[in-house]
């Protein structure tokens, strides 16, 4: 059966490290950066626009203000959606295939192809077994409806009361914008204090998943641009987020 999977957290807690390593554990997932910073794509190695691969962004500006191909335009707008978002925004890869969404867009009414988009994205989140969702603390972008209901949740969080906050956050504006968030998971990144995970223990309506462990590879592969999915099977952060992954229940058998 088909699992969504989001992960949030503040700017610099490492969530996209973790959905990165994540994907190492998950059967050939489909991940969705909706994240503004656009860095999912350079953590697995892969440079989207020397791809000539298209944010969903771009793609819907383009259809808004009739950009497409001549050959494209005759097209009823769903059917042309569909064509694009399979032939100019999906990057097939290695393990994995990826979407980005982009930075929101420009000015314009953009109901028609939006509200489209949220029929297309989930259709094709169905032919995975597993979707991942590189989202912004809050999980605002998340307010565009790409998916009306995730099966779990990893907020990742820094050592700070700001990210506890920001779970509350999202579990406000899931509720405002009615996507239902089936399980939370609270992550600790590498950062936190061993004496202060308690209290990750006792946050409400959220389960304490684990702690993504120290590894100074990682940090020298990010610092270098390497793809994450090049560090060491045995690596403590790839052994951790596989540990967490587990304990939420939500990982199936990959090539590690």
């Amino acid at each position: 059966m088909a699992q969504t999977i989001a992960v949030t957290g503040r700017g610099g807690t490492g969530k996209t490290s973790f959905v990165a390593l994540a994907s190492r554990f998950l059967d050939t997932p489909l991940l969705i950066d909706a994240d503004p910073d656009q860095s999912l794509g350079s953590m697995l190695g892969v440079r989207l626009e020397e791809q000539d691969i298209r944010t969903i962004s771009e793609m819907l500006h383009d259809v808004q203000k009739d950009k497409v191909l001549d050959e494209f335009k005759s097209m009823p707008l769903q059917d042309k959606m569909e064509y694009l978002l399979h032939m100019s925004c999906l990057y097939e890869g290695e393990g994995f295939d990826l979407l980005s969404l982009g930075v929101k867009w420009t000015k314009g009414c953009y109901c028609q192809p939006n509200n489209l988009l949220r029929g297309l994205i989930p259709d094709l989140a169905r032919s995975y077994d597993f979707t991942v969702v590189d989202a912004p603390a809050g999980l605002e972008h998340l307010n565009r409806r790409i998916l009306d209901s995730i099966d779990h949740v990893f907020a990742v969080m820094d050592p700070s009361s700001k990210s506890v906050r920001n779970v509350e956050r999202m579990k406000n504006i899931s509720d405002e914008v009615g996507i239902e968030l089936k399980h939370i998971h609270l992550v600790a990144n590498h950062s936190f204090p061993e004496e202060k995970l308690k209290a990750l223990k006792e946050v409400e309506d959220a389960d304490f998943a684990g702690k993504v462990a120290y590894d100074e590879d990682l940090v020298e592969y990010d610092w270098d641009g390497r793809s994450l999915l090049q560090l060491p099977g045995n690596s403590p952060a790839c052994r951790s987020v596989e540990d967490i992954l587990q304990n939420a229940g939500c990982r199936a058998p990959a090539q590690a």
